[in-house]
């Protein structure tokens, strides 16, 4: 169909696990969600809330006045943060947001981005599907820390358009490793007409963040999402965090109500109820130490520490897809990224049949 931009053909869209896989697994380890959802009281309270105050005639609130109002309260409780809620802009997701930030930067052969692979592979999607160039740099086999001699000298070359804005995950997925000293340093070093995204949709899991080095960057954008610590993956809801002036340019290309009230309001009772929500998290820690240290007990598989609620992993020898088929089998579904295996930290039977699993294919 000649009206079909021609250069989509090239592209390759993101596929999760097809749902109809996800509802007959047993285990469900692909998408670094929470394996619990929430606890069944707070749903009660949920839904009284969508029964008795929401009206579904009525628009949402555009603003998202209250819902930024507790996030800034939320990020605020890391040290030596202070976050106004002026400084957050609230997205359909962090998918969402990093359309906005390529829109804003990018478009209309204005930049493109850098991102160093393995990593989230949304960044170059959403920017290929705007006709933004994507440049690529690699990363340490040991550590999968990024190579910043080749990050230099993508940043220094003489190209047009030149790279705009750089991607970072703080954990990486799917690697699961958090930004060195050295990264940091070389992020802190970029010029401010670069754009520095830090992706930390995992932060609740690591508890390392550079939210409160923004002031010192007014370059910088944060971003953070519910759908994984706080349960609420089906609600679609992310967040950005910079200087005022870079929000207000993101709030410009923000679709009219783009937040649905239920998830608005999801997001509200969430932040309301953290303590009893996040209380999976040291769980989720203890039975990554136990996940991990059974891994790396097969000599079979090379297995890389986590900071995040994943671990990744790579097998020595064998078919990785046959191997992914037969735990697929099994009930088990994890994910095939990157030229290895990204599993999501479960409930402990969960891991404990994962390991069982593998151990049998193995």
């Amino acid at each position: 169909m000649k009206f079909i931009r021609a250069d989509l053909d090239k592209l390759k869209a993101y596929t999760a696990n097809p749902g109809g896989e996800a509802k007959i697994a047993t285990d469900q380890l692909d998408a670094n969600e929470s394996p619990y959802d929430l606890p069944g009281d707070l749903k009660i309270k949920l839904a009284w809330l969508y029964q008795n105050e929401i009206e579904t005639n009525r628009y949402p609130d555009g603003s998202h006045s209250q819902l930024k109002a507790e996030i800034s309260n939320y990020v605020n409780e890391y040290p030596n943060t202070n976050i106004s809620p002026d400084q957050i802009s609230v997205g359909n997701g962090s998918d969402e947001l990093i359309r906005s930030i390529l829109i804003a930067t990018c478009l209309g052969r204005e930049g493109s981005i850098l991102v160093a692979n393995p990593t989230f592979s949304m960044y170059g999607i959403i920017a290929q599907t705007l006709a933004i160039p994507v440049v690529t740099v690699g990363r340490e086999t040991s550590n999968f820390a990024v190579n910043l001699v080749e990050a230099q000298k993508a940043i220094e070359a003489v190209q047009y358009p030149p790279i705009r804005v750089v991607f970072m995950v703080h954990p990486n997925s799917p690697t699961a490793n958090s930004l060195t000293t050295a990264e940091l340093d070389w992020l802190r070093g970029l010029p401010e007409d670069i754009l520095v995204v830090v992706d930390e949709a995992y932060f609740e899991f690591s508890q390392t963040s550079v939210v409160s080095e923004l002031a010192q960057h007014p370059n910088w954008i944060i971003l953070r999402t519910f759908s994984k610590a706080f349960r609420l993956a089906a609600h679609r809801l992310g967040y950005a965090i910079a200087i005022p002036e870079v929000i207000t340019a993101l709030e410009k290309i923000r679709l009219p109500y783009n937040l649905p009230t239920f998830s608005q309001t999801a997001g509200l009772f969430a932040l309301k109820h953290r303590p009893e929500i996040l209380s999976s998290i040291p769980e989720t820690l203890q039975e990554r130490e136990k996940l991990y240290q059974a891994l790396v007990a097969q000599s079979t598989l090379q297995v890389w520490e986590s900071t995040g609620n994943f671990i990744y992993l790579r097998p020595k020898y064998g078919n990785s897809t046959q191997i992914l088929q037969a735990l697929k089998q099994k009930g088990t579904i994890i994910r095939q990224t990157g030229g290895g295996f990204r599993i999501t930290v479960g409930t402990p039977r969960q891991n404990q049949r994962t390991i069982e699993h593998l151990q049998a294919i193995l």
